[in-house]
């Protein structure tokens, strides 16, 4: 990974701030804080990796930032607005409108087709694209008739990633989305998330253990123990194709 950005400038506008946002759960006595006062900054079209180990506050951070939570402290906005101020019916608004979430388990139904599914998200949507066109940024238009149970591993991770995009989100959150797969099957799936941030312009933040996937960051976030300790600048971005681990 290099420190410097030559190639490629990050956008000066903020999507998402996260500002002293803190996270301290409570299990009977015992209090354990998953996040300690973290800022940071996700910018207009960029692709930021979140790095770390299991426990690091990663999925925390994500959760919060995506409206699925709530810190304990600290603030979070989305273009101005303070999502820490909405209450329950406006983060459910904020998270249809303008968040799509893929995660490491596809979540998908199982006795819906590929398309089926996705239409699940453009039937609620505001602007949506067409399941079908959603499918087909991925690869699948081959598979769109198929059951879950017919589909691979990686066809059900991009049909999930089909059905976070087919709504046209301003934000694209991913959490451990290759972790459950081969490495042939996840650069299959990382080169649907790249396409989706390259063509659409999509904020795209990525959670994962690997190292090997910042390397296709524009900037990378180094987690441990709740606290940013490190940001990365890539000097290039790796296209998926390119990384083997």
């Amino acid at each position: 990974m290099n420190k410097t950005s030559p190639e490629r400038a990050i956008s000066t506008i903020p999507t998402l701030e996260a500002r002293g946002v803190s996270k301290v759960y409570q299990t009977g006595a015992l209090e354990v804080t998953a996040l300690g006062g973290v800022d940071l900054s996700l910018f207009e079209g960029e692709l930021v990796v979140f790095l770390g180990p299991s426990g690091s506050g990663k999925s925390t951070l994500l959760n919060i930032l995506g409206g699925l939570d709530r810190p304990s402290a600290g603030a979070v906005y989305f273009r101005g607005d303070e999502l820490t101020q909405f209450d329950d019916h406006a983060l459910t608004l904020y998270r249809r409108d303008h968040v799509g979430f893929v995660f490491q388990f596809y979540n998908l139904v199982a006795s819906l087709t590929a398309r089926e599914n996705v239409d699940l998200v453009t039937e609620i949507a505001i602007n949506p694209m067409s399941s079908d066109d959603a499918l087909g940024v991925v690869g699948l238009s081959h598979r769109m008739d198929h059951f879950p149970a017919e589909l691979s591993g990686g066809e059900q991770q991009r049909v999930a990633i089909a059905r976070a995009i087919a709504k046209q989100p301003d934000i694209l959150m991913c959490d451990e989305p290759t972790g459950a797969l081969d490495i042939k099957t996840g650069i299959t799936v990382l080169q649907a998330i790249e396409q989706t941030n390259r063509e659409l312009g999509t904020t795209t933040a990525i959670i994962t253990h690997n190292a090997t996937v910042a390397n296709m960051a524009d900037r990378v976030i180094l987690l441990a123990d709740g606290h940013i300790i490190e940001v990365i600048e890539n000097s290039s971005r790796k296209r998926p194709e390119e990384l083997s681990w």
